[in-house]
């Protein structure tokens, strides 16, 4: 059964696609470029890179079947989204181009400088193409986050969307799916503890099984060192935040220090 998801629903299951993309292209660069076939992994790559583009556009012709005022806050939303898309066209490019030089290293073809690439020469030039694409990608879930939420709201005000409503999330479970959104969040299977890439944002592992049992997270084998699981909004994950979008955001949970006690005689020192 295919799940309908709205644009900014969509946007949100793009961030996920960004993410497992990202994830797969950190093992290509670390393990399978060295590997004795490198040019079938660059190969598996390219779909990958050309999906994300894919499914932008697809997000912008969703959006031409609505009945849309071009508001200031629209054509930013437009602009966004064809930028990933531009983004991963240009990465598959890159990707393209790596693949190529290792096919004609593995054949002895002249390089652009007119000799062949020894097999490690050609192994650090695609290395320097792998680092463009890491580079062009990897914001790709913080951007698709931000035009979802820009989106919903724009799209509330014209009235294609229903107006947002309270949900039964604590602030620290809001937290959790916008970090798990961003892809700031895998899991250690080992100690079966939340790794959070962000200083700034705390995620309990009571939390993410929380969102779980509602059906909200799930997660997903990464190839990362130490990141043994990706954790993804599911359909009903992405539903629920994009219905949480134009609420005031939770404060980022840090640890609290536990007050001290005020002698009366003494005056506060000022800070």
């Amino acid at each position: 059964m295919t799940v309908h998801l709205s644009p900014p629903e969509a946007l949100l299951a793009l961030g996920a696609d960004y993410n497992r993309h990202n994830d797969a292209l950190h093992s290509l660069y670390v393990m399978e470029i060295n590997g004795a076939r490198p040019a079938t992994a660059v190969g598996r790559q390219i779909p990958r890179t050309q999906h994300l583009a894919k499914s932008a556009l697809h997000i912008v012709e969703a959006l031409n079947e609505k009945p849309m005022f071009p508001s200031p806050g629209i054509r930013s939303v437009y602009a966004r989204i064809r930028q990933l898309a531009h983004l991963a066209l240009d990465a598959a490019d890159h990707l393209l181009d790596a693949e190529d030089i290792l096919d004609d290293t593995r054949v002895g073809a002249p390089s652009e400088h007119g000799v062949p690439l020894t097999a490690e020469e050609a192994r650090e030039e695609v290395r320097g193409r792998l680092i463009l694409v890491r580079d062009l990608t990897a914001l790709g879930a913080d951007d698709a986050l931000a035009t979802a939420e820009l989106l919903t709201v724009e799209m509330r005000h014209q009235r294609l969307l229903p107006a947002g409503r309270s949900l039964d999330l604590s602030p620290a479970q809001r937290t959790a799916l916008r970090a798990v959104a961003r892809g700031f969040v895998t899991i250690d299977r080992h100690t079966d503890k939340p790794r959070v890439s962000h200083d700034d944002v705390r995620v309990s592992i009571s939390t993410i099984r929380s969102l779980e049992a509602r059906g909200l997270l799930n997660r997903e084998e990464t190839p990362r060192i130490l990141h043994d699981e990706r954790v993804h909004l599911t359909a009903d994950g992405c539903r629920t935040l994009a219905a949480s979008f134009g609420h005031p955001r939770p404060p980022a949970l840090t640890a609290a220090r536990p007050a001290q006690p005020r002698a009366t005689a003494t005056p506060a020192r000022s800070r």
